[in-house]
């Protein structure tokens, strides 16, 4: 546990008065995402910061610095029969909750359970002046204007260095099991849909390699009352499968072709396109594998009510995100002027024009 704020600020006020770029890493398990890090700017470590700073089990909130890993957070949870409801995924051992939020990353369970963006209460940030900032709080509250603890997820750092996090977090399901069945890629967006209309415990479901898996988590008798009713087989090591889906350790994501990451309308029928597709969040997220052009791909994800970014891989020298209209863009642009006026942070990571 390390209380290194001081030292954070001082980096920034030093580069501030020397004209210099800062990237922002933590445990460094994140740097393939986002678009390549300016080779000329200096290095910001937040993964010296760490430590929980707050902890109410009965109330269910937990508040850490930004560099503490994923790992240990999880491991103080689990002693109180709690855990993080996103799921977030592990790329590494050095995995900190400061880098989940700042790329908005979560698991399997996120339609239903919510993303990182939804659990968090309130951050604590250092802006592009060295200004420690406070936004937020610990409790839910309603909020007028920019909610800027939860612009934070997918802000990829840009928007200032993250130090503290609030968020909620739940009990564990006192039952777990999942069930898997034989499907073709046409019917399983049909089908996945159906049975997350239900009034049942179900917490994931995706599509792979003709299979598709639905999780039901919750009290024992709904979750084996439900297993009866539905069809598919009882999976076992269920709980390692979409482990391997939360953490991208699946061998779907292995090897070089790129991989793409499409949000769109659960209901949309699958963007047509040949190779290795993964059908997860109840056809919500759509990961696909091969070479494209990133406006061929925009194109289908407009199609399908939603965005797409190429996530791994590929040419991160260009746009790795989604284009943004110019409405859009001119509001992005004041934000970030407003917490970064010498754009000191993440230059580029997130867009070229950032």
């Amino acid at each position: 546990m390390a209380d290194n704020l001081q030292t954070l600020r001082e980096q920034v006020l030093r580069a501030r008065d020397g004209g210099q770029k800062l990237n922002i890493v933590g445990g460094g398990t994140k740097a393939f995402m986002g678009r390549a890090a300016d080779p000329d700017a200096g290095t910001l470590n937040v993964g010296e910061h760490t430590g929980i700073v707050d902890y109410h089990p009965v109330e269910l909130v937990l508040t850490v610095r930004a560099g503490t890993t994923l790992t240990e957070i999880e491991a103080t949870l689990a002693e109180e029969g709690q855990a993080l409801h996103f799921e977030p995924p592990h790329f590494g051992e050095g995995s900190t909750i400061g880098g989940t939020l700042a790329c908005n990353l979560s698991g399997p369970g996120r339609p239903w359970a919510g993303s990182v963006r939804d659990q968090v209460l309130g951050v604590r940030l250092i802006n592009g002046k060295g200004e420690h900032l406070r936004f937020g709080g610990q409790v839910m509250k309603n909020v007028a204007g920019y909610d800027v603890s939860r612009m934070q997820a997918g802000a990829m750092g840009t928007l200032g260095v993250l130090t503290e996090i609030s968020m909620k977090v739940m009990p564990k399901p006192a039952a777990t099991l999942t069930l898997v069945q034989d499907m073709a890629m046409a019917d399983v967006i049909h089908y996945m849909n159906s049975r997350a209309a239900e009034p049942k415990p179900i917490t994931a479901a995706c599509w792979l390699d003709g299979k598709v898996y639905v999780r039901l988590s919750g009290a024992r008798s709904a979750v084996e009352a439900t297993a009866e009713k539905w069809s598919g087989e009882v999976m076992e090591n269920g709980d390692q499968f979409w482990r391997q889906i939360q953490d991208m350790q699946h061998e779907f994501f292995t090897g070089d072709d790129p991989l793409w990451r499409f949000s769109v309308g659960s209901t949309a029928a699958n963007p047509k396109l040949d190779g290795p597709w993964l059908i997860d969040w109840a056809g919500s997220q759509r990961w696909y594998r091969g070479d494209a052009e990133l406006k061929q791909m925009e194109t289908l994800a407009k199609e399908a009510g939603g965005q797409v970014s190429l996530f791994r891989g590929g040419d991160r020298e260009g746009e790795v995100m989604h284009h943004q209209p110019d409405a859009l863009k001119g509001i992005q642009r004041r934000v970030k002027n407003s917490f970064d006026p010498d754009g000191i942070f993440n230059p580029g990571r997130l867009y070229s024009w950032l």
